[in-house]
């Protein structure tokens, strides 16, 4: 299957895609069983890469980093790509655990705090009858050890999953995913992030007309504002300004 073009966002390409075309990428991939990993992506996401290389590389040496903010999908719609719709990592997990039953895909989740990744499961098993949920686990907090790290990889691997799900935070799941990708004999890892939480119910998701319209952060901004103001108050200007200064050609950036 052709790889989707991406769009150039302070040198961190965003897949021009929208959900229909990331399942049918991702259904590729499986069948080739050609190991990939996908990171969705926010303005947040964006802005961590300008200040870690290391991130902006996984972001763009991913199969696919989608739009899941509706900034990144405005700004691909203003590069002429009029099909892109948000790419959101709870629609996108729902989307693939529906279509999963009747293609018989496994499913690994490697993330959230205690307790998320089961209660996830049972949310899955409910809503999709016949979703087969072959292994989970809550890894801790703070970085494994080489050898917990590899006694992680054979459990997933023991399991057999055709789809990891990656729940940590931006960017410590993107860099996992990157430096897990091969490792793994799954042929797809998603890295979808506070998914674990909205999806297993442990979050209150904001209203669909706030989603839709680009206000979500403001959601989740009274929901968390210890945790979140600074990625909210101090990025998402910071964004637009550097923005403008790609827009007027005051400063380059490139996709390597």
């Amino acid at each position: 299957m052709e790889t989707p073009p991406r769009v150039n966002v302070l040198g961190v390409g965003i897949s021009a895609i929208n959900l229909q075309q990331a399942l049918a990428i991702i259904d590729d991939w499986i069948a080739r069983r050609d190991p990939h990993y996908v990171c969705v992506s926010t303005v947040h996401g964006v802005m961590e890469c300008q200040r870690n290389e290391a991130v902006r590389r996984a972001l763009n040496s991913s199969g696919l980093t989608t739009p899941d903010g509706m900034p990144l999908v405005w700004i691909s719609r203003l590069h002429g790509f009029r099909h892109v719709r948000r790419v959101y990592g709870p629609d996108l997990m729902l989307a693939v655990c529906e279509r999963s039953v009747a293609k018989g895909y496994r499913h690994y989740l490697y993330g959230g705090r205690p307790g998320v990744a089961e209660a996830l499961k049972t949310r899955l098993e409910r809503r999709f009858p016949g979703v087969q949920i072959v292994g989970l686990e809550s890894p801790p907090f703070e970085p494994l050890t080489p050898e917990q790290d590899r006694e992680a990889v054979e459990r997933i691997n023991a399991a057999n999953p055709d789809i990891v799900w990656v729940g940590m935070s931006t960017p410590k799941q993107d860099l996992w995913a990157a430096e897990h990708v091969g490792r793994l004999n799954a042929p797809v890892i998603l890295a979808v992030g506070a998914a674990f939480d909205f999806v297993s119910g442990r979050k209150r998701q904001a209203p669909r007309w706030m989603r839709d319209s680009g206000l979500e952060w403001l959601f989740r901004l009274i929901q968390e504002p210890r945790r979140l103001w600074r990625r909210y108050l101090l990025y998402n200007p910071l964004f637009l300004w550097l923005l403008l200064g790609q827009a007027l050609g005051l400063r380059k950036y490139t996709l390597d």
